[in-house]
């Protein structure tokens, strides 16, 4: 029967899709981590959310994070061989944030999250999502990474976040709470 662990990490350092094993606080650990915090907290918004296009939406996303993260656990020897995320995964984004913003009204100011347990767990998952882009982002800057398509894919899963929040919120039947 195998281990769940391995002992490696033991000694402060974690591995990479590559030779080299990085300190556990490098900035591409810190982001593969934020990434993971981003998958589950979306994993959590799909099992508190009741709209059927929540779950199918995020359900897609998740599996895209982890391809994002291999992306950004790739060293440069072989980065191009986990280089997929692209302009069409952009674009898909893209997509779905019209199409549902279509069925929902705009707030004019800030909400406050929680009318919903979903969309609690929707807005953790997008703040989680901007943090996840500030560390792809810190990544890009010292270009330790050259898809800049991450970034925008990062920046638009928060902005379908802020969406999917309002459409869980309708399907429950609530109405958002703003600021003031």
């Amino acid at each position: 029967m195998s281990k769940f662990y391995t002992r490696k990490g033991d000694d402060g350092t974690t591995g990479t899709l590559g030779k080299i094993r990085l300190p556990k606080y490098h900035p591409r650990i810190e982001a593969i981590g934020t990434l993971d915090e981003t998958t589950a907290s979306l994993g959590l918004a799909r099992a508190l959310s009741h709209s059927p296009e929540v779950d199918a939406i995020l359900t897609k996303v998740q599996r895209d994070i982890y391809i994002l993260m291999a992306e950004v656990a790739a060293m440069p020897e072989n980065a191009e061989k986990f280089r997929s995320i692209g302009a069409s995964h952009v674009e898909w984004l893209e997509e779905k944030t019209d199409l549902l913003s279509k069925k929902v009204e705009m707030p004019k100011e800030f909400i406050l999250p929680g009318e919903t347990q979903g969309d609690g767990a929707l807005s953790v998952a997008r703040t989680v999502t901007r943090r996840a882009e500030r560390r792809v982002a810190e990544l890009l800057d010292n270009e330790e990474l050259e898809n800049k398509e991450l970034l925008r894919y990062l920046n638009r899963l928060s902005s379908l976040c802020f969406v999917l929040e309002l459409v869980e919120n309708q399907f429950e039947g609530k109405e958002v709470k703003m600021v003031k």
